[in-house]
């Protein structure tokens, strides 16, 4: 690359967005004055929802789409830095089983890891790239209707207040209610009537918020105000929704729909979001709703340049963690900084890269999670709260990672024990198990003197751990610990010597 295209790809960060229905990339180019300019966008139809079966498997035939488009997005982010770019993954590879495979092919067609985010992650990130678009914005109400889910956030200015992901979306509505795309009038009803139940359990709560503003997301909502535009309505309104259910329900067949505004792409799936929409204006007691064309992407996006700007909404998320649950941070910090000494004196020989410095940083604040609890078995406790509770910015797999390194920092760990925490764990994670585990027993007396200078050298998984002279000498609890986590570490192919 020359020395004058390379300023302007520094400057360059990418989202892809991998939904139930479309894969979208958008890459954008940030300005002097911080303002995004969008240089580039691939949108493809990969209906990776119409291949998860009943079982929650997902057929070969959408893997294959799904890989086919991942790897010409691959090669568009080619020249981009690796820090640049964030791949999400939403709803049907939330609900998938057995996806961990497919997720490393995945990763590797692309190029880049591939974050599989929670439902109320993706509603926080959808506000984050909507909230954007609005000039004043006030009490803003986001509606996202994607191909596996619905996204209700209510938000105050640039803060959501409430989230949430409701299992509902116009693909599996669409095959639900509307096989073969086939429309009748008592589908089109049922379909909203179940809509409608979804829904029961947080309109009354969105009602009583209230809003100003608004506002739709996702190509269902912009794609059904492109239709009503043509027809002279400014938004979408309860009209041009009951004009497009008629439509639809005298047409029989979606085959046989002639709007204009109607793509093909999103022909086959139009009923089952019509049908959604139209159940949230009737609940949600909607007027009128804007579509944006800002959503996930670029939520994805100005977190990404967060990162860049050391503003790392998860390091944020761990200290709230720590303050809720009354984690001693004293206690933390000096785990933390010999567990991070003994990484970068490692990190060469194990290959280990950044994001694995972070995870055992995230893991040293928070391994005494369990404590809030019980002493006895506060492992275990910790690693049930790290895997059930809501963490914005961690992707699952992160959110696992942390929780099977808390799982295993003491007692007796095993492969098995690791992967019921974390089913996609790699061999780089039992080496973050093993440095996290030494510099907890190395501080098991909580003292607030200086920490002892530790030297780990390690060749494959042969460890030798040195110490200043005379400091195992005078600590024999210190000394018996770590001989019997050597012990312990055997299981998972390590061997440590004390010098």
């Amino acid at each position: 690359m020359s020395e004058q295209l390379k300023p302007s790809i520094d400057r360059q960060f990418a989202a892809i967005d991998l939904g139930s229905n479309s894969f979208h990339l958008v890459v954008a180019q940030e300005g002097e004055n911080g303002l995004f300019t969008v240089v580039d966008r691939i949108k493809e139809n990969v209906r990776l929802a119409a291949g998860l079966g009943s079982d929650g498997t997902l057929s070969e035939a959408a893997q294959e789409r799904a890989l086919t488009c991942l790897k010409r997005l691959g090669e568009r982010l080619g020249d981009l830095p690796r820090s640049h770019v964030r791949a999400v993954g939403t709803n049907t590879l939330r609900k998938g089983k057995d996806v961990v495979q497919f997720l490393a092919d995945a990763s590797q067609a692309l190029g880049h890891p591939i974050d599989v985010i929670s439902g109320r992650e993706e509603a926080r990130l959808i506000y984050r790239g909507v909230v954007r678009a609005v000039e004043t914005p006030g009490r803003l109400l986001v509606i996202d209707i994607g191909g596996g889910s619905t996204e209700l956030i209510l938000g105050e200015a640039n803060e959501p207040t409430r989230l949430d992901s409701l299992f509902m979306g116009h693909v599996s509505w669409s095959r639900r209610f509307f096989p073969n795309g086939e429309v009748t009038a008592a589908a089109m009803e049922e379909a909203e009537m179940a809509a409608r139940r979804e829904l029961q359990g947080v309109v009354r709560i969105f009602r009583k918020a209230g809003w100003d503003l608004a506002v739709g997301s996702s190509g269902t909502i912009v794609g059904i105000e492109r239709m009503l535009q043509a027809r002279g309505h400014k938004t979408i309104d309860q009209q041009g929704l009951n004009w497009l259910k008629q439509t639809l329900i005298r047409s029989e067949n979606m085959d046989d729909v002639d709007i204009e505004g109607l793509s093909e792409n999103r022909r086959m799936v139009l009923p089952g979001g019509v049908a959604i929409l139209s159940a949230l204006f009737t609940g949600l007691r909607l007027k009128e709703l804007r579509a944006t064309n800002h959503a996930l992407r670029e939520g994805v996006l100005l977190e990404l340049v967060g990162r860049e700007r050391f503003q790392d909404l998860r390091d944020t998320t761990v200290r709230h963690v720590m303050d809720r649950f009354e984690i001693d941070g004293r206690q933390a910090f000096r785990v933390q900084q010999t567990a991070l000494e003994m990484f970068d004196q490692v990190k060469g020989e194990w290959r280990l890269k950044e994001e694995h410095r972070r995870l055992l940083k995230w893991a040293t604040s928070l391994y005494e999670i369990g404590l809030f609890l019980t002493y006895s078995g506060y492992h275990k406790h910790g690693a049930y709260l790290l895997t059930h509770m809501e963490m914005p910015g961690f992707s699952r797999q992160a959110q696992r990672c942390i929780a099977a390194l808390v799982r295993s920092h003491r007692g007796k760990p095993t492969r098995d024990k690791i992967a019921e925490v974390a089913p996609m764990w790699n061999r780089k994670l039992l080496h973050l198990v093993v440095l996290l585990r030494l510099a907890a027993r190395i501080h098991r007396r909580r003292s607030p003197k200086s920490s002892p200078t530790v030297v780990l050298g390690v060749q494959s998984r042969e460890l030798n751990l040195s110490f200043p002279d005379g400091w195992l000498d005078s600590r024999p609890l210190s000394r018996a610990d770590l001989e019997e986590d050597a012990v312990n570490i055997r299981g998972l192919g390590y061997t440590l010597k004390l010098v």
